[in-house]
């Protein structure tokens, strides 16, 4: 069994506007990123099971850049998403009602290429910019 991690967030917003704000191309584009240096120039989701989710992370120096793609097993708006990503390893997404908000929580199947808290570092940033995003974003 794989190790996982989980990381997490609370937005001031309902269940159902996280979840459009999490699940849209053009919403993913403005916050999918770890680090001011980066960005995420295009993204796609066919938000269905068996539809592919892809979203593109590069530098903004153009230096270096990676695609971050899968497949969805699960798909149940507006509380949870499970999706298979290329390497195999599993990411499930929740969104619970909270009093006065959701809480997001992504636990991730750790790879072996990359320090544990390294990732669970860069999971956290790319979430908490989620956060930020959501949280600025005008209603």
């Amino acid at each position: 069994m794989a190790q996982k991690i989980t990381v997490e967030t609370r937005v001031p917003v309902s269940q159902e506007a996280a979840w459009d704000a999490y699940t849209s191309p053009e919403e993913i584009t403005k916050w999918n990123f770890a680090s001011p240096d980066w960005h995420c120039p295009n993204a796609s989701v066919d938000l269905r099971v068996g539809g592919q989710h892809s979203a593109r992370m590069e530098a903004k120096d153009g230096s270096m850049g990676f695609d971050f793609a899968g497949t969805y097993e699960v798909v149940e708006k507006p509380q949870s998403l499970a999706l298979r990503l290329g390497d195999g390893r599993l990411s499930r997404t929740s969104f619970e009602k909270d009093e006065g908000g959701t809480i997001i929580r992504t636990s991730f199947d750790v790879e072996a290429a990359n320090d544990p808290e390294m990732q669970r570092a860069g999971w956290q940033a790319i979430l908490d910019n989620y956060a930020d995003y959501v949280t600025r974003k005008p209603r």
